[in-house]
């Protein structure tokens, strides 16, 4: 059976970007809150994932805390059911909407605890709060250079073997644009470093939007934002 904590502590790798529900108890360093009943849990921060469909957005683990047994559960957001959940599968993944959201789990009509998300947008246009305000980079023919000027990426995803899962996948090139050293992460997962010596990587894409993190240290992050489609294409 997976421990609620070990799960929020992995989730904890992303991004925390929501408010605490007020009326639910932090549980220690854990990154959960635990609800009034103290039988229910949520994570106390949203974090960002690969959604199947729609790619980085913003999510959070919702369920059962230390279960009994026979212990049920359902979780729904914002008033509309996600799933049921037991003490043989006691979490399950509740996708937010670009608004504030309610997590509710029910134990049962009389029972229910509520924990508040807020994955409102924070710039104009942006599809989620997963996704990195990248209005400073600028985009000359089929190549986007990022606010730093450090480095560039094609706008256009092509087509390629991935030889990592033997599928067609759409992809883009990144580029270092000079002797500075870049981390290159993608989708919040760290992927390769660039330099002088190593001045390009092809990134695939999963389905839907995918996040392109460039950093220089602590000096500075710009970001690519391209959108994988369904996640494979029709080699030419």
């Amino acid at each position: 059976m997976r421990h609620p904590v070990s799960n929020a502590r992995r989730l904890l790798r992303g991004p925390l970007l929501a408010a605490l529900a007020t009326t639910a108890l932090q549980a220690g360093a854990a990154g959960i809150q635990v609800g009034p009943s103290g039988k229910t849990y949520a994570d106390s921060a949203l974090s960002c994932a690969l959604h199947p469909a729609a790619g980085l957005s913003p999510r959070v683990m919702a369920g059962l805390y230390q279960p009994t047994k026979r212990a049920r559960a359902t979780v729904s957001l914002n008033g509309t059911q996600v799933t049921q959940v037991t003490a043989a599968q006691p979490d399950a993944t509740v996708w937010l909407a670009a608004k504030p959201n309610t997590v509710q789990v029910a134990l049962s009509a009389r029972v229910a605890d509520r924990y508040i998300f807020d994955a409102t947008p924070t710039f104009p246009g942006q599809p989620n709060v997963c996704i990195p305000d990248t209005r400073g980079n600028s985009v000359s023919g089929d190549l986007e250079t990022a606010a730093s000027g450090t480095s560039y990426a094609t706008v256009t995803p092509g087509c390629a073997l991935n030889p990592q899962t033997g599928l067609a996948q759409p992809y883009v090139t990144l580029f270092d644009n000079g002797g500075t050293v870049l981390n290159v992460s993608l989708n919040t997962v760290p992927l390769t470093q660039l330099s002088s010596s190593r001045p390009r990587a092809t990134l695939f894409l999963a389905a839907g939007l995918n996040v392109v993190t460039v950093a220089a240290g602590s000096l500075f992050t710009d970001a690519y934002v391209r959108d994988g489609g369904s996640g494979s294409c029709t080699l030419p």
